[in-house]
């Protein structure tokens, strides 16, 4: 006795891959939209450090982090020298660093979000990838050869893909010219990468911008 076999109908598996490139389509959109929303975050942390530097200037005519009155301007724990320079490098963990204090003073200021005690273990502000965040304008501290602005604001741990649509959309696209740059280096200062090349697209750099 013959059974008959049934299979999918040319319509039934018509429908079935469109259903999966539908879902494939889905996908992929929503980690542009995820990778989009990371790299404006982290281009909204550039901008907001001269936010927070020139609030603080407007409101005590000082440096956060330099000011030599942080302690009566703003109850902080320590001051700075007041000698106009944010010293210390830009991701320094000493908390006597003035690149360091920069964010106790500008916290209690109520200029910037975090934790205001020096010893807080999140008191490092993190970009949107989980890299350190931080500023200096100390000449000897240059994180970046070249790279010239009044302060430098850095980011690190940014993949390659988000460093290039960064310096898209806040400089001139070349990582190695212009306001901001990019490095794998750790030296102090180090070499810009010229060309961020796809290949590089989840190399993590240190992305900084002067400004």
């Amino acid at each position: 006795m013959k059974r008959n076999q049934s299979g999918f109908t040319l319509i039934e598996i018509a429908i079935v891959l469109v259903i999966i490139g539908l879902l494939l389509g889905g996908v992929l959109k929503g980690q542009e939209l995820i990778n989009s929303a990371k790299v404006k975050n982290l281009a909204t942390d550039f901008k907001n450090v001269p936010v927070f530097i020139y609030g603080y200037q407007d409101k005590f005519k000082a440096l956060p982090g330099d000011d030599i009155r942080a302690t009566s301007h703003v109850a902080a724990t320590t001051s700075g020298n007041g000698n106009g320079i944010i010293d210390g490098n830009w991701n320094s963990t000493t908390s006597t660093d003035e690149s360091y204090l920069f964010w106790q003073h500008v916290r209690l200021a109520g200029l910037a979000p975090g934790p205001t005690s020096l010893t807080a273990t999140d008191y490092a502000p993190l970009n949107a990838v989980g890299g350190r965040i931080g500023v200096t304008n100390s000449g000897t501290d240059l994180p970046i050869s070249n790279l010239r602005g009044s302060y430098i604001v850095c980011s690190a741990s940014i993949a390659g893909k988000f460093a290039k649509q960064l310096d898209t959309t806040l400089d001139d696209g070349n990582s190695s010219t212009g306001s901001l740059m990019a490095t794998t280096s750790s030296a102090v200062p180090a070499t810009a990468d010229s060309d961020i090349t796809s290949t590089e697209d989840d190399t993590p750099y240190t992305v900084c911008m002067g400004i």
